[in-house]
């Protein structure tokens, strides 16, 4: 009994490397949002498949996404920008068993592609807290939200 309560208490206090100090320590900031998107490889017996999904989470290096298709890690995949039909090479760089039954799949590009989703991600140094997140609001003009800088 001793020897289990010692594994336990060694597992809650092992690290979690999504903790906190890990976060920091990501290459490009992580900006939730929802694209569409078409995931295409070989599955493990070779054949193709093809699936119609979306982000969950988008960064310039690559993205979270939720795929029904069994991946492995290391997989190589191509992805498709419904909006724009561009197209580029990832690899699976994490699977996780989601709170769903569809896996969640961590997706990397070979390099940084911040255009390929089309937003703006803030720098490397950005947080809430800087004077520059202080300096813009929202407003409404013609019941439509608008970001004005101060």
């Amino acid at each position: 009994m001793h020897v289990e309560n010692q594994k336990l208490e060694e597992a809650v206090s092992a690290p979690n490397p999504r903790s906190q100090p890990y976060v920091q320590q990501r290459r490009s900031q992580r900006i939730l949002l929802s694209i569409p998107i078409v995931v295409s490889g070989r599955q493990a017996n070779g054949s193709a498949f093809s699936e119609r999904t979306k982000t969950q989470v988008v960064n310039a290096h690559g993205a979270a996404i939720q795929l029904r298709i069994p991946v492995l890690s290391g997989q190589e995949l191509r992805i498709k920008n419904v909006a724009t039909n561009e197209e580029i090479t990832c690899t699976v760089a994490d699977i996780n068993p989601g709170s769903t039954d569809v896996p969640e799949v961590g997706i990397a590009f070979a390099k940084a592609c911040p255009s390929f989703w089309r937003v703006a991600f803030p720098p490397e140094d950005w947080s809430p807290h800087s004077p520059e997140a202080k300096r813009v609001s929202c407003v409404t003009m013609a019941g439509k939200p608008l970001l004005v800088r101060k």
